[in-house]
C-alpha cells in the first residue's frame, strides 16, 4: 500500500450546522480525498478532480470547505504550522496545496 500524499487527524468534521466527527481524519490517497470518521469508517470519498476546495474569507484561519459528491463539508484543520521537526496539524494551506498538486483542487 502506497504512503498517502497528505494526511490530517483530529479533524473536525461537520455538514451545516451538525458534527460528524471532531477527530476525524483527512487523507488524499492514490488521486482520492477520503473523509474518515475517527474510527477509519468513511464519511465521503471522491476523486480530487471532482473536488472544490478552498478557505472562506469569513472563518477564522484553521477552516475550509470542501464540496466532496455535491456534498459541503466543513473542515477545522491545525491553525498553525508545526515547529520545524516535530508533529503537529497540518495547515489549510498544506491540505489546499495537497490537493492542487493531486490534481484537484477548484475554488469554492
Amino acid at each position: 500500500m502506497a504512503e498517502p500524499e497528505f494526511t490530517a487527524t483530529g479533524v473536525r468534521i461537520g455538514k451545516r450546522l451538525r458534527s460528524l466527527t471532531r477527530a476525524g481524519e483527512v487523507r488524499i490517497n492514490d488521486g482520492r480525498l477520503e473523509l474518515l470518521t475517527s474510527y477509519g469508517k468513511e464519511i465521503d470519498s471522491a476523486p480530487v478532480q471532482a473536488v472544490r476546495a478552498g478557505k472562506p474569507w469569513f472563518a477564522p484561519h484553521d477552516r475550509a470547505l470542501a464540496d466532496v459528491n455535491g456534498t459541503r463539508y466543513r473542515l477545522t484543520l491545525g491553525d498553525h504550522e508545526p515547529v520545524p521537526g516535530e508533529q503537529g496539524p497540518p495547515t489549510v494551506r498544506a491540505f489546499l496545496d495537497a490537493l492542487r498538486t493531486a490534481g484537484g483542487h477548484r475554488r469554492v
